[in-house]
């Protein structure tokens, strides 16, 4: 063996355990994305997540809102399907667990098509989006799904909430932590 081919070898060896480690977050990330878009709404699926990791007993999801003005743009309105003068309520939250940050997420909403009493909860709770419209039986289709290179986000998803009828809800653009990858800190 060549002094070439030992520094080729021993330079391969070397590198295998980040790529491993990047193989094994790659995976994770695509579980997270699979398990993700087959659960019927992004809440339950982040509560189930949290127990899974035992982040938190009970695994309770809490949304912290951070306040925002309502309105939407041009495309966010195309895909709830409403007119210029329609209103459309925005609500930013991060999704929380056992104090620990889960998804921080953009939710456009259309208070028309929803009840009083789900909009006065939403406007006065702490209570996640898809937990005050489960009784609207609704769905989720995915529009888009990114994973951002750099930062806590590994995982974006952009949502559109539809009811049986499919009349859409809300347009949610999720951003999933490494947090829910439960790698070892």
């Amino acid at each position: 063996m060549t002094n070439l081919t030992r520094m080729t070898c021993a330079a391969v060896l070397l590198m295998m355990p980040g790529a491993m480690a990047q193989t094994g977050r790659q995976a994770g990330i695509d579980r997270l994305q699979r398990d993700l878009l087959a659960a019927p709404g992004a809440t339950l699926f982040l509560t189930g997540r949290c127990g899974e990791l035992h982040l938190a007993d009970p695994a309770v999801v809490r949304a912290d809102t951070v306040p925002t003005p309502d309105g939407a743009p041009a495309d966010v309105r195309a895909l709830l399907k409403v007119d210029a003068a329609e209103r459309i309520a925005h609500r930013h939250v991060r999704l929380t667990c056992g104090g620990h940050v889960l998804s921080e997420a953009d939710n456009w909403y259309v208070p028309a098509r929803l009840t009083p009493a789900m909009n006065n909860t939403l406007e006065t709770s702490d209570t996640p989006f898809g937990t005050v419209v489960r009784p609207l039986n609704f769905h989720r289709r995915t529009v888009e799904t990114a994973r951002p290179s750099a930062g806590a986000t590994v995982l974006r998803v952009k949502a559109v909430l539809l009811t049986p009828q499919e009349t859409p809800i809300s347009l949610v653009v999720e951003n999933y932590q490494a947090e829910l990858l439960g790698e070892a800190k």
